[in-house]
């Protein structure tokens, strides 16, 4: 059995080591819940320290000094676009995959999902043979003249852990810009969604990537991914997931002086000013919050109102939340699906219990009782403050806090009160207060009437508690280099 052939009839997945598909080393295996039936959809090989260390061999040798190590920019940006044809091909199979996984409607990964991650991997085969160094003047050595110049040289062998959310469109931010950039991977893909990622690899050995370049080991991570984090043979590791585990990550890798990269929560702030178009700032606020049944790191969940219009506002973003359509996503008009797991349903509804017991006053939505399938209702509460903890933690669902501000000043002073900074919406019709506020808040990436823009020629990352470093666009493709100095004494 291939990794392809499992991923797309759902039934026993493997790992991908070394252009293979193979079993764990102890034969372990996990499942996976529909999130819609709580019915066995698929089970899928457990990882362990063994095979971690097989994926590592593999990508090592490749790097180290096999076909890949020989490989020019252009040779690799060559195989990029080759890939990227492959998954534009399969592009409905490979979001089908995801959506089932989590209970998503296949619409939305179809739209935004496969075709940013086409669009990721063409941007790094553009990239790939435009990796340069450059040329520094100094005043020579020790009298005599000297040229001294730098190369960008890949960082090696990536650890890479990826989230369920968005998997394979976050898996493209990492892996696209790392081979671009030279480097090899074994990819950690979430236990929840491991279907995609054994995909790619597959689709990887179709457009002609040499074996062990790109390999997949799942599991779970206290021992798929503690083991890359601890691995001699791993030189970076880039992670998505929440600052719990990025600090954990930090931990246990930073004094092995691996190279980390990490994109973690947020609780992004969206400000609507009076002089908005409402309808317009309704309709962009609703989907930064219930997109993907609010589970997105860069979720819009605190709706920061001007109190002329705070109330007005509330109403009509309740409005949007009851018109939106909750059940089975295979049924052609349901709108949103269930919440990925159990834990995050039992997660949603315990933070909607506090809202109330917090005095937010609920305007649509509410507490879920559980029948079958993890479904919760999109939540709108009005009249919060940014000291509740709807409006403080990261929920990762589709509940929104709506809370009033007077001023400018206010408005960035509750923004930026939080421990995250990922992303942010401005919502104005006035140019010079767009810029202004963009410019005071505290966060990786501003959209100004636009929730959370993002495409494969932009950095993306976050602040505080959002994350180190930057994935995609050029800052993607440097952050899997290192900067090589090198001086030639020229008397």
């Amino acid at each position: 059995m291939n990794a392809v052939t499992a991923s797309s009839n759902n039934i026993d997945l493997l790992h991908f080591i070394g252009g293979k598909s193979v079993p764990a080393s102890d034969g372990g295996r996990f499942e996976l819940l529909s999130p819609v039936t709580e019915k066995l959809i698929a089970t899928s090989a457990k990882g362990t320290a063994q095979d971690v260390d097989a994926a590592v061999k593999a990508a090592r040798a490749q790097f180290d000094g096999g076909e890949w190590r020989r490989l020019n920019g252009s040779q690799r940006g060559q195989l990029l676009n080759r890939l990227a044809d492959l998954i534009a091909r399969d592009a409905e199979l490979i979001a089908d995959m995801d959506a089932g996984c989590i209970g998503r409607v296949p619409i939305e990964p179809r739209l935004l999902d496969l075709p940013n991650a086409i669009e990721t991997y063409r941007t790094s085969a553009g990239w790939a043979d435009k990796i340069e160094g450059r040329t520094i003047p100094t005043p020579g050595y020790m009298g005599m003249p000297t040229l001294s110049y730098t190369q960008r040289v890949p960082v090696g062998v990536v650890g890479a852990i990826t989230p369920w959310n968005t998997p394979f469109m976050i898996t493209a931010w990492k892996v696209g810009p790392l081979l671009a950039a030279g480097c090899t991977v074994v990819i950690k893909p979430s236990e929840e969604t491991p279907h995609s990622a054994l995909h790619l690899a597959q689709l990887a050995k179709e457009a002609g990537f040499p074996d062990g370049v790109i390999n997949v080991v799942t599991g779970y991570g206290n021992v798929v991914g503690k083991a890359l984090c601890t691995h001699p043979g791993i030189d970076k590791i880039t992670f998505t997931g929440s600052p719990e585990v990025g600090a954990e990550i930090q931990r246990v890798a930073g004094p092995l002086f691996k190279r980390i990269s990490l994109e973690l929560g947020g609780k992004s702030p969206q400000i609507v000013f009076d002089d908005a178009s409402l309808e317009a700032a309704a309709q962009g606020c609703a989907m930064g919050v219930f997109f993907n049944q609010g589970q997105v790191c860069a979720a819009g969940t605190r709706v920061l109102v001007q109190r002329a219009i705070a109330e007005k506002f509330a109403g009509m973003l309740a409005g949007a939340a009851k018109s939106i359509k909750v059940g089975d996503p295979a049924q052609g008009d349901v709108q949103m699906g269930p919440v990925a797991k159990k834990g995050q349903f039992e997660r949603v509804n315990k933070y909607i219990r506090e809202g109330i017991e917090e005095g937010a006053t609920l305007l649509a939505g509410g507490e879920t009782e559980h029948v079958q399938g993890w479904f919760v209702q999109p939540t709108v509460f009005a009249n919060a403050n940014n000291d509740m903890s709807i409006a403080r933690d990261e929920i990762f669902g589709p509940v929104a806090t709506v809370i009033p501000f007077d001023t400018e000043e206010e408005a960035l002073q509750i923004a930026n009160d939080s421990r995250y900074g990922l992303a942010a919406t401005i919502w104005t019709a006035n140019v010079s207060r767009a810029l202004r506020v963009a410019q005071g808040i505290e966060a990786g990436a501003i959209g100004v009437n636009c929730w959370a823009p993002i495409d494969a020629r932009l950095p993306w990352g976050g602040l505080k508690a959002s994350g180190v470093g930057r994935e995609c666009g050029r800052a993607g493709i440097e952050a899997y280099t290192e900067e090589k100095v090198i001086t030639v004494l020229l008397a």
